[in-house]
């Protein structure tokens, strides 16, 4: 058998072979299309979408518009107006480059484009199949228009590919809704088969469009983000701890101003919740990251879909500390009736009983509590207190069902889980003393003797030494019995036998992938049997103690499984209850 000869293909089959390349779906050519329109300047983009793209995609701006010489060089291969040599790829800003996959979508399609450089004298280009069908004056304003008609009519195996036209659509959708997340300074319209779906005016932040997309409430689901670490920028919303897993999972990354897919980037926001959620439930993440052009390589992915740092561990570290910067604000505490800046709401204002003063948008949120007003200096040294709590002011509190410290301020009545609070208390410092130390304990006059099961007998022996740091010293003592010397002493009404019997049922069988995971567990799990429980009475002293020790949390607004400590009540919502709104 002779051995088949290379050949140059016909320019023809060469154009479809490379849309194939840029057009996978209708979806493929909305995005060209709009990002074409973006890097032409434009303010106002109108989209038109028949039958899921299949029969008509036409997408209008009002950007810088072209002259008749480059609207016909736009349907050329490797034309384009925003690279001139190889140097220009590196930090390259643009979505792509005017005219870049023109020529593939032309090659499957009837394509026309009506151009103009201002109001009054235009072009109208025509192409079909990829070949060039009429030049032709046309009289329009500046901008430009790009109507797509009968996709892939030439190439019926591609056709038969597609899916049906609700498919198609909704892949548009969520794709221009991405779109319109990064760029809102931009108007977009969307209509689909003559129904507007879509019709955003600017907007002033990504709350607004975030409240115009999807609704005020998922808006009220987020926590603002910004910090800034070195050259990097990390700003967007993230979901609230209490609200994770309660509603739709959304997650949009960009990289200066273009969206991405990045798994290394979304695990480091993620691993910022640790502590505040349940394994396995996964929080929205809206989050905008940028650096200097030359620290990123745009130009790993066929799509731009992707990009690689230069240094990778430094800008997935500061995600990390700007989410759980984020988390550990006023804003992240769970409300109701309280209202956080989205459209027609005015901002919360104040955090726990104290003054906070509004930074700019651009500015860090602000903390549940102050540390700026000195308190008084009688205040006491309780179990539950911390004693270098002397720079924050305590407001009246007072306990009820036994279960809950309220207090108000003047936009809200504010209620704070005891259990729940003294929880994060002391997951907070025994997880300081398992890294840095050793907890305080108290040796017992008459140790106590606990019979163990053989699995919590094995658990033990495994744990051991941190639960020595966490401060139960004990000994093996026949077979499977345990003589506890030393316990830890976080409250004076804490019951050491219930918390390390409790502790030890709850984590046999557990299997934590590692030491790290393992040891978080323990500790996650006795603060949370070690803490006041719901019942217990407190004294006033106590209460005090445990808002200023809560108050020294890195993460106050929410327990280690992800349980909100603080419950905020506007006093709009009550008043409307009571038929006063």
């Amino acid at each position: 058998m002779t051995p088949a000869r290379i050949a140059v293909l016909a320019p023809d089959v060469a154009d479809r072979i490379a849309a194939g390349e840029v057009v996978e779906r209708p979806a493929s050519v909305v995005k060209e299309l709009v990002e074409n329109a973006l890097d032409a300047g434009a303010t106002s983009i109108d989209i038109e979408i028949r039958d899921g793209g299949r029969a008509l995609i036409r997408v209008s701006d009002d950007g810088s518009g072209m002259s008749r010489e480059d609207a016909q060089l736009a349907i050329a291969r490797h034309a384009t107006s925003k690279i001139r040599d190889a140097e220009d790829l590196v930090g390259v800003s643009s979505f792509g480059f005017r005219g870049e996959a023109l020529p593939a979508i032309g090659s499957v399609s009837h394509l026309s484009i009506e151009s103009a450089l201002g109001d009054g004298a235009g072009v109208r280009v025509e192409v079909s199949g990829g070949t060039l069908r009429g030049v032709h004056e046309a009289a329009r304003r500046r901008g430009t228009t790009v109507a797509v008609e009968s996709l892939f009519h030439n190439t019926p195996a591609r056709q038969k590919f597609l899916r049906g036209a609700r498919s198609e659509w909704r892949a548009i959708a969520d794709l221009l809704h991405t779109v319109a997340l990064v760029r809102r300074d931009v108007r977009f319209t969307v209509t689909h088969d003559g129904k507007e779906q879509l019709a955003l005016a600017p907007a002033r932040d990504l709350a607004t469009r975030v409240a115009a997309l999807w609704g005020a409430d998922a808006a009220d689901r987020l926590v603002p983000v910004d910090d800034i670490q070195g050259a990097i920028r990390v700003s967007g919303l993230v979901e609230r701890p209490s609200e994770v897993g309660s509603g739709t999972r959304r997650v949009l990354l960009t990289v200066n101003g273009r969206a991405i897919r990045d798994t290394g980037l979304v695990r480091a926001a993620e691993s910022a919740y640790r502590s505040t959620i349940s394994a396995g439930l996964r929080p929205s993440l809206l989050l905008h990251v940028e650096l200097p052009g030359a620290e990123v390589d745009v130009n790993v992915h066929p799509a731009k879909a992707e990009v690689r740092f230069r240094d990778r561990w430094t800008v997935e570290r500061a995600v990390e500390r700007a989410v759980r910067q984020a988390l550990g604000t006023e804003d992240a505490a769970a409300g109701i009736g309280i209202v956080r800046g989205v459209p027609g709401f005015a901002p919360l204002g104040r955090a726990l009983g104290v003054e906070i003063l509004r930074q700019a948008p651009a500015a860090t949120p602000a903390p549940l509590f102050d540390d700026t007003v000195p308190a008084p200096r009688d205040t006491p040294d309780v179990a539950v207190a911390v004693s270098d709590a002397d720079a924050i002011v305590v407001p009246p509190l007072f306990q009820f069902h036994r279960t809950y410290i309220a207090f108000e301020r003047p936009d809200a009545l504010v209620l704070i889980d005891q259990h729940a609070a003294h929880e994060r208390v002391l997951y907070e410092r025994f997880l300081d003393a398992f890294e840095g130390g050793e907890m305080p304990s108290q040796r017992l006059l008459f140790p106590l003797t606990l019979h163990l099961s053989p699995a919590e007998a094995e658990m033990y022996e495994a744990e051991q030494a941190t639960l020595q740091r966490l401060g139960f010293e004990g000994e093996a003592f026949g077979g499977s019995s345990l003589v506890v010397h030393a316990v830890p002493a976080p409250h004076p009404r804490f019951d050491a036998e219930r918390c390390l019997r409790d502790s030890l049922a709850a984590l046999t069988g557990d299997r934590e992938p590692s030491a790290h995971a393992r040891h978080t567990r323990l500790i996650a799990t006795v603060a949370c049997k070690a803490a006041v429980k719901a019942g217990d009475l407190l004294a006033p002293d106590e209460m005090r103690g445990l808002y200023l020790a809560l108050a020294r949390t890195t993460l106050p607004a929410h327990d280690v499984h992800g349980r909100a400590t603080i419950l905020q009540l506007g006093w709009g919502e009550i008043d409307r209850r009571f038929g006063r709104g």
